[in-house]
């Protein structure tokens, strides 16, 4: 006498319930980012490997997500960061996202890595440093015309640690020019150099020492 077996095809489980399905996916084979808590996640994996900060549309490709809900995303991210008090802060610098270490734990990041000691700029280098800042583009020769002092070993200084760049020549004295840097807003916080404070005021007016810098060989 033949025994008749049961039915074992895919999806007949024990217990008559089919087996869970695995994490869900798109039809381009990554996961599906449908809720909030997906897409935070994948937010923080993305921005724990990026070395600068990174736009929102670059994020949304990454993630094949809407930039709109992309940048609703880290707004939400970074409050959270705030709300909870976290070691890590999620900001907007130089026109992209990326982690940062909150301020008020800044001493012991700087204990651990530089062992107390830390580099600081000359005042020299950051009164040049200022006057780059806010009458970027330009020249070595104006520079040193608003200090009064030859600034080629502190515009060197500056270069070097990546605060500032060239940025072309002067189509009148073709002298190089000079300006900041994405690492200089970063640096300070900032997302763009609009957002500098309101000092330029303090600083002479570049137009008013042109008589003084014509004619200064500054290549």
């Amino acid at each position: 006498m033949t025994r008749s077996h049961p039915d074992t095809t895919a999806g007949d489980a024990p217990g008559g319930v089919d087996p869970a399905p695995d994490e869900a996916t798109r039809a381009d084979g990554l996961p599906a980012l449908d809720t909030d808590t997906d897409l935070d996640a994948a937010l923080e994996a993305l921005l724990l490997v990026v070395d600068d900060p990174t736009e929102d549309e670059v994020l949304a490709s990454a993630l094949g997500e809407p930039v709109a809900r992309i940048r609703v995303a880290l707004q939400r991210l970074s409050a959270a960061y705030t709300a909870a008090g976290r070691g890590i802060d999620l900001r907007r610098v130089g026109g992209g996202w990326r982690f940062y270490t909150r301020d008020v734990h800044a001493p012991f990041v700087e204990r651990m890595l530089l062992d107390g000691q830390r580099a600081r700029l000359t005042r020299a280098a950051l009164e040049t440093l200022a006057i780059v800042a806010y009458r970027q583009p330009v020249t070595r020769a104006r520079v040193a015309a608003v200090r009064g002092v030859n600034c080629d070993g502190v515009l060197r200084t500056l270069l070097t640690r990546g605060l500032v760049e060239e940025a072309g020549v002067d189509p009148q004295t073709q002298g190089t020019l000079f300006r900041t840097t994405e690492l200089f807003l970063e640096r300070l916080g900032l997302d763009a150099v609009t957002d500098l404070p309101p000092l330029a005021p303090l600083l002479p007016d570049i137009d008013s020492i042109d008589a003084l810098v014509d004619g200064i060989d500054d290549p």
